[in-house]
């Protein structure tokens, strides 16, 4: 453990061009559950007009259209945090960038976190919490606005008569326009890549390992994953604990 903090910090301290990807993982620290770990929200059902429904299904884009009102109960509940913080590893990724090492930040999350520690290019894989927009006409709408319209109605709705919607990828949509293409091309071009608190088991997101075109991959994850032979070093822990122990060691 020690040789290999040594070894990303000597990467990290020497390279203007770092590319991070991030996934649940990152904000576990911050008290949001991830998604397929023992305590994740995966392994939880909810009960559905007399039945159990994974995440997956409440989650997915019919469901919401088709049960908006058993959506948002699950949205509210289960899905949002609205009283997380950015962690140490959100706020080391800022101030990496605030010193112009760190280009960009991918994020599979959607909790906005890392713009709340101060992260200013972040490309969000699967949208955010923190927008929302008709289904039918797509007009925008806040979050403080929809938490307006919770207050009086289980299901927020647009003046046109529409569902307003967050601004998140349900299963069964396509990732936002341009996003993914823009992270490949940041990717393909840096020369560290950063990746963890990812399984990476979910697609095309995890891809994006597979357009890096340097040798100085770095993997942290508590979990293998399928693609720790492609990393150039790997290692099994908090993503909290070995980014705050590498900009500790850079500020000296």
């Amino acid at each position: 453990m020690v040789e290999k903090i040594e070894l990303i910090t000597e990467w990290i301290k020497n390279s203007n061009n770092i590319v991070f990807f991030g996934g649940a993982g990152v904000s576990t620290e911050s008290g949001i559950p991830d998604f397929r770990s023992d305590q994740g929200i995966y392994k939880k059902q909810y009960m559905c007009n007399g039945r159990n429904v994974s995440a997956e299904e409440c989650l997915s884009i019919d469901f919401a259209r088709q049960h908006p009102d058993i959506f948002y109960d699950y949205y509210i509940h289960e899905f949002i945090h609205p009283n997380a913080l950015p962690n140490r590893a959100h706020k080391v990724l800022a101030q990496l960038e605030k010193l112009g090492k760190c280009k960009a930040v991918i994020t599979q999350n959607v909790d906005s976190l890392h713009q709340m520690a101060g992260s200013k290019n972040v490309l969000e894989l699967h949208g955010t919490t923190a927008a929302y927009s008709c289904d039918h006409c797509h007009l925008q709408y806040s979050e403080k606005q929809v938490f307006e319209l919770l207050k009086k109605e289980r299901v927020p709705r647009c003046t046109c008569g529409g569902l307003i919607r967050p601004n998140i990828v349900f299963y069964g949509e396509a990732l936002p326009s341009g996003v993914f293409e823009k992270a490949i091309d940041y990717v393909s071009k840096c020369e560290v890549f950063i990746v963890a608190g990812t399984s990476l088991n979910v697609y095309p997101a995890a891809n994006l390992m597979n357009y890096y075109l340097g040798n100085k991959c770095i993997l942290i994850n508590l979990q293998k994953t399928p693609y720790d032979d492609m990393a150039d070093c790997v290692i099994h822990e908090k993503c909290g604990d070995v980014l705050t122990q590498v900009f500790e060691k850079i500020k000296i």
